[in-house]
């Protein structure tokens, strides 16, 4: 039976003279995806959030003639379904009374905790991951990608893209930044929007350093300062995520709020019990949450040229 763990397969440990048992854990990275999500608590099956449009500019009004009256509605709903994940292993009873070896038992549970760590690191990636994908997996409430040029709003179709996507650069974040600073609501009036955290792959982390660290600008002969550098943008600094999958995109965070979100529905969970009929011992590891996104202005972003 497959996942069951028995004495044929670890045969070495029914024996005495082993130095040393490797393999089942690594050092790994921290969870990368806390940052990067607003996080809630769900007690639901699913969550909805609804984004309403602002009223537009105020009119001028004629002396005598009435007040022009504009309204607040739905403009779209962004769902978070939530989806549990599970892993577990078996052992017989034979193998563990026969293995010499204790503290592989404790390396086993050590490697389930670990398997589940990744696969959250890997989903909370995907968001930014699937970020460009048309195909409609994760799509946010408004039928387009995270990242799209035609957002659709009441004053037209908005963009979180660059014109022409980009490789990073002096350029293309100046250029991401002057976007940023004018973003609109969905009448088109302007808002205070701001660049926060630069999240880039681990393959372009020596190349951000160098655009942001530097009070020159790089790469040029002039002795010109770095306006990235000399006007202290982002904040927060620069997040590497080792999850992301593309080693040329790159993503702004800003300060819009509601915008990615995690929902914790149940928290991690092991648990272990006895098969009456084969004697064999299981483990297993729970969760169940949720990870997507509602206001497609908290990130802007570009997947490299």
């Amino acid at each position: 039976m497959a996942g069951v763990i028995n004495s044929g397969l670890l045969a070495k440990l029914m024996r005495p003279g082993l130095y040393d048992i490797f393999g089942v854990n690594y050092d790994q990275y921290e969870d990368e995806w806390t940052s990067l999500f607003e996080h809630a608590i769900s007690n639901k099956n699913y969550e909805e959030e609804t984004m309403v449009t602002t009223m537009g500019l105020a009119q001028v009004k004629p002396q005598g003639a009435g007040v022009t009256y504009d309204d607040i509605k739905q403009a779209f709903t962004s769902r978070y379904t939530h989806v549990e994940y599970a892993l577990g292993f078996i052992v017989t009873k034979i193998e563990v009374e026969d293995n010499l070896y204790l503290d592989v038992s404790k390396m086993r549970t050590a490697g389930l905790a670990y398997s589940m760590k990744q696969t959250k690191n890997y989903n909370g990636a995907n968001i930014f991951n699937y970020a460009f994908d048309a195909g409609g997996l994760h799509n946010g409430g408004d039928s387009v990608p995270l990242i799209s040029s035609s957002h659709p709003t009441e004053a037209g179709l908005q963009s979180n893209a660059l014109a022409v996507a980009a490789d990073i650069s002096e350029a293309a974040l100046e250029e991401m930044l002057i976007k940023i600073y004018d973003a609109r609501d969905n009448k088109n009036k302007k808002i205070a929007l701001r660049e926060k955290t630069l999240l880039i792959p681990s393959d372009l982390q020596f190349e951000a350093t160098r655009l942001l660290r530097n009070p020159q600008r790089p790469g040029t002969a002039e002795r010109d300062i770095s306006a990235l550098n000399n006007m202290g943008k982002f904040s927060n600094g620069v997040q590497v995520n080792h999850f992301l999958t593309d080693p040329d995109a790159w993503f702004v965070i800003t300060t819009c709020p509601n915008g990615t979100k995690y929902f914790d529905r149940r928290a991690l969970e092991f648990t272990d019990d006895n098969d009456f009929d084969t004697d064999n011992m299981k483990f297993k590891a729970t969760e169940r949450y949720s990870f997507g996104w509602s206001n497609w202005r908290s990130v802007y972003a570009s997947p490299g040229a």
